[in-house]
């Protein structure tokens, strides 16, 4: 299905150097028609080393634009060069590259604009904080009750979007709380939004610097943010 057509993965990186090259490698190892594209978000370390010797593609940002204009960026580069589809995955190992024909699948055999991969369609033994689950079922529930929607992992950065999604978001996408606020995006412009199960892993380095009042904090603005966005011309 996938090697007649060319599938941009964009990869928003910051500071993510013990990380992005196992990423891009696991992207090439699906074959070919599947390019690793890395935006790095003006990180201060060997992101964009470690990427191109890996085989990406790198953008280098002169300026930290958060994790909405990375991904914008990514999806200009894509719409520019003719890519039919375009898939987000973290720079930090969390999203399995051999997940991804997964979640292409359904834009070219079903016809859906945007499918996201899930943690929490069915049961799973992914890792999260209580306070982090709690937010993401507060705003899943606010999504529902706004737009009708209903997808579980509002927050999640594994997805894929068709061509015509990707014309869409190239030139309009939210800045600061791009995976959920564009979801109310695609309510607005009726797409055929589908959440799917699939495996996800703990990040390879690091950890989450989201505290539980963080946590609290992020879900009010975000919902904030999803409300205004309803309204928005």
């Amino acid at each position: 299905m996938c090697s007649r057509r060319r599938i941009a993965v964009v990869i928003p990186a910051f500071n993510e150097e013990k990380s992005i090259g196992e990423v891009v490698h696991s992207i090439r190892g699906l074959g070919e028609g599947f390019d690793a594209i890395v935006i790095n978000d003006n990180s201060t370390d060997r992101t964009t080393e470690v990427a191109l010797k890996a085989g990406a593609v790198v953008i280098e940002l002169p300026c930290n634009l958060g994790i909405g204009g990375a991904v914008q960026t990514g999806y200009k580069f894509a719409r520019d060069r003719g890519y039919d589809a375009c898939i987000q995955v973290d720079g930090d190992g969390q999203h399995p590259a051999d997940q991804i024909p997964r979640l292409i699948a359904p834009l070219f055999e079903d016809g859906y604009d945007m499918v996201i991969g899930s943690r929490f369609v069915t049961d799973s033994d992914y890792e999260i904080s209580f306070m982090r689950l709690v937010g993401i079922k507060v705003l899943s529930f606010f999504l529902k009750i706004t737009t009708g929607m209903d997808v579980k992992d509002t927050t999640s950065g594994f997805r894929a979007i068709n061509r015509k999604v990707l014309e869409l978001f190239a030139n309009e996408y939210p800045q600061d709380y791009p995976e959920p606020e564009s979801l109310v995006f695609a309510h607005k412009k009726g797409l055929r939004v589908k959440e799917i199960p699939t495996r996800m892993a703990s990040r390879m380095y690091g950890k989450s610097s989201i505290t539980p009042i963080l946590s609290a904090y992020y879900m009010i603005k975000v919902m904030l943010a999803m409300f205004i966005d309803l309204f928005k011309k």
